[in-house]
């Protein structure tokens, strides 16, 4: 079977990729520990992103029978909250046959698909940069990436950590295949600061 990239529409690969399993767990009502789910992750965005879990602000509640995965909402968490999620970047190769324009329509199309245009806030450096008002745990678990910051540039191996705080930036995969990257995004509250909130 044949995938198609999100990004360029173009075919990769020759198989899908592996669906990522989760085992999720809870209480039961009777405080006992068990697997609420134990199943592939369905929810994604734009086929670059698979959401694992998604919280909210406020108490989590552990004895839910919810998949919270499926409350995701956009590239950003909720308001006080987080979500956790594998992101599969194709290499950069991919667009080798597209022009600068067609590149940022295409980027433009998927920050939109992830309900985050507003998030692209200058791309003059990449079409891929954006901005989100997030601390994030990214983790490169396969390829090679390379880290678009402002001013400087960083290559990533598999298992470099980069702490993203809030910063304009873009991913590139500047391998021969895809890159597989793990992803936390915590709401850091400076949206909610700037409309008056707590």
């Amino acid at each position: 079977m044949v995938a198609e990239n999100a990004r360029t529409g173009r075919r990769t690969g020759g198989r899908m990729p592996k669906p990522f399993r989760r085992i999720v767990t809870a209480n039961d009502a009777n405080g006992r520990s068990e697997v609420q789910l134990d199943e592939p992750a369905t929810k994604e965005f734009a086929t670059v992103l698979t959401e694992m879990w998604v919280t909210t602000a406020g108490p989590h509640n552990h004895t839910d029978r919810v998949d919270h995965a499926t409350k995701s909402r956009s590239l950003e968490p909720p308001a006080g909250g987080s979500v956790f999620r594998f992101i599969r970047l194709p290499p950069a190769s991919a667009f080798a046959g597209m022009t600068g324009e067609q590149r940022e329509l295409r980027m433009a199309e998927v920050f939109a698909a992830m309900n985050a245009a507003h998030t692209r806030r200058d791309v003059s450096k990449s079409p891929g940069m954006h901005q989100t008002s997030t601390t994030d745990y990214i983790v490169l678990l396969s390829g090679k990436v390379r880290l678009v910051l402002d001013k400087e540039e960083r290559d990533l191996e598999p298992f470099d950590v980069v702490i993203q705080r809030g910063t304009n930036h873009a991913w590139i995969n500047t391998g021969e295949e895809d890159a597989l990257l793990m992803g936390v995004l915590l709401d850091d509250g400076s949206a909610r600061l700037d409309e008056g909130g707590p």
